[in-house]
């Protein structure tokens, strides 16, 4: 086959792939997934008024504390050229799925040969969570593109010089300002670079090309937060470390079906009295202690009234600032509980439900599912970071370090930020094209090998 013929097939299958789950999740569009609607309301405020708020009409400006520009931008693009609502939104991310897909083909290319190119990509078109998210109006499939795109200008940039590296700066630059979580990824691959190569003056001279490249990018936007928030950071008031730290801390206290119900009643039960009484017998039935939920409930209701009760704009942005700082204080007293406990169950729960834990099924559908069948894709999942490791290692053995330690870099700073703070499985998804490339490798290597028998 072509390369010309395996590019088109990897691309038709994964458009064909996005369509269905576009028809599939179209279901819960206006009833599952609430935070599309604040991304569609940035979107459509930068389109029609070239303004970044939700409150485009409102005297003076009322800058954004929650969000980072990167996304809204391109939700605003779609609707510009395609049109309004999540219907094009979903199509213009089929087609940025694709470009996932060709991006890990090309990746592939530059350690592998044709073949094998062929096949990460075409894994990555039948892998079934970028489609998923790409139906959604969320951050998860483009904030994929940006950084798939930005470590595979990376490599090439350590290969073929620092015109890559210019263009990989900006790339990432673009996935910081999408999701602010990835502003230390340039320096991640940097330090990795310079430790698989430490006496390498084009490495250092590409690293600081890399660097000066990404600042750059970003810059507009620290000035823009310095202006309106007094603050030097890429991140909004509002979407600090506060609130992942206090989610991070109680997500490894108990099942999530568990949490899940504790944050149902906190949600639909303002009456503390009746509330209280609830929780008690909630965890009189499961066995658990009552106190430590009840402080959970009592700390969820308290930070939510601080968010959401301010209605007049100006006064709203400010106490979402305010609600981060107490969600940050919370989970430090918490934390201090138990910091032992706490490292523990961030470094093995946390790890494990950042990596293995996607269900790609319908949200309204995830409560019906038979737990067998959910462990079983959590076991599928394990068994493709356990193949990416693998691939990791030989694309080592073989001499191809600096893309070893490109990729490896990668994914460690995935698991060092978000395992620590707080896990979703969607946040490692930026990395799952990465490693389904490297899985691909280690299970080609091992058919290269073949099988040995008993007798060998």
């Amino acid at each position: 086959m072509s390369r010309t013929s395996a590019r088109a097939l990897i691309v038709l299958i994964a458009l064909a792939h996005a369509t269905l789950y576009i028809l599939y999740q179209s279901r819960d569009w206006l009833t599952e997934w609430t935070d599309q609607a604040g991304y569609e309301r940035l979107g459509g405020a930068l389109a029609h008024t070239g303004r970044f708020t939700r409150y485009p009409d409102h005297v003076p400006y009322v800058p954004d504390v929650l969000r980072t520009p990167g996304y809204p931008v391109f939700v605003a693009a779609v609707n510009r050229t395609i049109g309004e609502g999540r219907l094009p939104v979903a199509v213009a991310q089929a087609v940025v799925f694709a470009a996932i897909c060709l991006l890990v083909y090309a990746t592939a290319r530059l350690v592998e040969n044709d073949r094998v190119a062929f096949a990460a990509g075409l894994a990555t078109a039948l892998y079934p969570t970028l489609p998923y998210f790409g139906a959604l109006t969320l951050t998860e499939v483009f904030t994929t593109f940006v950084v798939t795109a930005g470590a595979y200008l990376w490599l090439r940039a350590l290969r073929h010089g620092a015109g890559w590296a210019v263009a990989a700066g900006v790339v990432l630059g673009w996935a910081a300002l999408t999701r602010p979580s990835f502003q230390y990824l340039p320096v991640a691959f940097v330090l990795f670079a310079c430790l698989t190569a430490p006496r390498s003056r084009s490495a250092r001279r590409r690293s600081v090309v890399l660097l000066v490249a990404f600042a750059a990018t970003i810059m507009p936007w620290v000035v823009h937060n310095v202006i309106y928030f007094r603050a030097v950071s890429i991140a909004p008031p509002a979407a600090g470390i506060g609130r992942t730290l206090w989610e991070g801390n109680w997500q490894t206290a108990w099942p999530g079906r568990v949490e899940a119900k504790l944050t149902q009643l906190a949600e639909t039960t303002w009456d503390r009295a009746v509330l209280d009484e609830e929780v008690r017998a909630y965890a009189a039935s499961e066995r658990l202690d009552a106190e430590l939920m009840l402080r959970y409930v009592h700390e969820w209701q308290d930070v939510r009234r601080m968010w959401d009760d301010p209605q007049e704009p100006i006064e709203r942005t400010a106490a979402r600032a305010r609600a981060d700082r107490e969600y940050g204080r919370l989970a430090i007293e918490n934390i201090r509980r138990d910091p032992v406990r706490h490292i523990w169950r961030r470094l093995t729960t946390g790890v494990l439900l950042l990596w293995i834990t996607e269900i790609p099924v319908r949200h309204s559908d995830i409560n019906a599912l038979p737990p067998i069948v959910i462990r079983l894709i959590w076991f599928v999942q394990a068994l493709l970071m356990l193949a990416a490791m693998a691939g990791l290692l030989i694309l080592w053995q073989r001499g191809a370090r600096a893309e070893a330690a490109a990729l490896g870099a990668l994914l460690m700073y995935v698991t060092a930020v978000h395992a620590v703070l707080f896990s979703e499985a969607r946040y490692a998804l930026p990395a799952k094209p990465m490693v389904v490339l490297l899985a691909t490798v280690a299970v080609s290597q091992f058919f290269r090998r073949g099988i040995p028998s008993r007798s060998s």
